[in-house]
């Protein structure tokens, strides 16, 4: 059966040994996300052209998972990028994955956490045990003197989280054989059925201007229904276009953002956005009953973190010289490779749209068209604790 479905792997962190050394405030899901989202902004900068798939929330995690192994300035650094409270976010962090796991969302977003060690490597028990209570995260040793084992071993644990969608996250190039001692992974797999289902006899050849300039004929989803709709202006004084798709279940939405003025590209609003920025559209959002036409999509993405979070000031823990992991070993680490591989696939289904029938009955006026035909950005946000799951910029579907 079809289906809208998301999936997203998140952030190999590798970390090394060093050689010849021996033994209405934010809420916590919105702070995260926001050093999620600035990462994105990073990404895009370079990428203005280029579909991009990315999840904040994976960003959040594995920082989360490094944090309680962290000490000095390394931990300054992380607390800092993700504005938690200093004297450790824990507490909240182990409710936000409890919300984001419960057996509501079950059915669409399954997360998952591991730590895979070398065999015989020796981790603080404090740090072990915080991950576990906090994040579920399983723990595995593993032969990194072999690192083709190793790397099998990792990508078929992704392989499963994932649903087969990811069926690959590292190459043994990444691991070395003497010095690699910690592979931390965060997996965010997603699977949305809309609410109000776009019916496949709907879809058909539109054209859509891509980021480049260029006109490709495909194919455009499209239904008459009531969504939550506003316009919404950058400080700049440019004005763009907010729809939200409800999935099935209600607590997950996608967000459609589209510029207003068709000469207006993409990344003039981008920079804009924030969980601030997110909150500000739920509350100017009305109900209208309109014509949606938006394109089927896939996209992927396979995205290195380091320059992104070092422009952002979080540094020390790529530096040989610098990182403190004193809280996860007594042997001094740094983290060597930090990536994210992200998918997104988009398409008719989802639920009956058997609601949607009789909220047409509320809209009077002739319904207007909206239509996504160029560039767009869209964020997949968990409504009750505002945690941006996934964002991207689709310049061509």
């Amino acid at each position: 059966m079809k289906h809208l479905c998301f999936f997203c792997l998140y952030a190999l962190v590798i970390l090394h040994g060093l050689e010849c050394v021996l033994p209405q405030t934010p809420s916590y899901g919105e702070r995260g996300s926001d050093l999620g989202i600035q990462v994105f902004q990073q990404l895009v900068r370079s990428k203005p052209l280029e579909n991009v798939v990315f999840s904040p929330h994976g960003v959040a995690s594995i920082l989360g998972m490094l944090l309680p192994g962290a000490h000095g300035e390394t931990r300054k650094q992380i607390i800092s990028g993700l504005r938690y409270k200093k004297n450790g976010p824990y507490k909240m962090l182990k409710k936000l994955h409890k919300t984001l796991t419960a057996k509501s969302n079950q059915d669409a977003v399954l997360i998952a956490n591991a730590i895979f060690s070398q065999q015989g490597f020796p981790m603080e028990e404090s740090f072990v045990n915080t991950n576990k209570d906090n994040f579920r995260t399983e723990t595995r040793s593993l032969d990194f003197s072999k690192p083709q084992v190793a790397a099998n071993e990792i990508n078929e644990w992704v392989n499963n989280k994932t649903k087969g969608h990811i069926p690959s996250l590292i190459n043994p190039e990444m691991l070395d054989a003497t010095l690699t001692r910690l592979v931390a992974v965060n997996s965010i797999y997603f699977k949305g059925l809309w609410k109000s289902r776009f019916q496949p006899m709907n879809t058909k050849m539109r054209p859509f201007t891509g980021g480049d300039g260029n006109v490709y004929s495909v194919p455009m989803m499209s239904q008459l229904s009531v969504f939550n709709i506003c316009m919404a202006t950058t400080p700049q004084g440019l004005k763009y276009k907010v729809i939200e798709l409800p999935y099935h279940g209600n607590t997950i939405s996608m967000l459609i953002v589209l510029p207003s003025d068709e000469d207006t590209p993409l990344s003039r609003v981008i920079p804009h956005i924030s969980t601030a920025t997110v909150q500000s559209w739920t509350k100017m959002m009305r109900l209208r009953k309109v014509h949606l036409v938006i394109p089927k999509f896939t996209a992927d993405a396979e995205v290195d973190l380091k320059a992104s979070l070092s422009a952002l000031g979080i540094t020390d823990i790529f530096s040989e010289d610098k990182a403190d992991f004193r809280h996860l070993s007594a042997e001094p680490l740094h983290v060597s490779k930090a990536l994210q591989k992200a998918k997104i696939v988009v398409n008719e289904d989802g639920t009956k749209a058997a609601a949607a029938t009789t909220a047409i009955l509320l809209a009077r006026s002739s319904p207007p068209w909206v239509t996504v035909d160029r560039p767009f950005l869209f964020l997949i946000r968990h409504n009750p604790t505002g945690t941006i799951l996934f964002m991207g910029q689709i310049n061509q579907p």
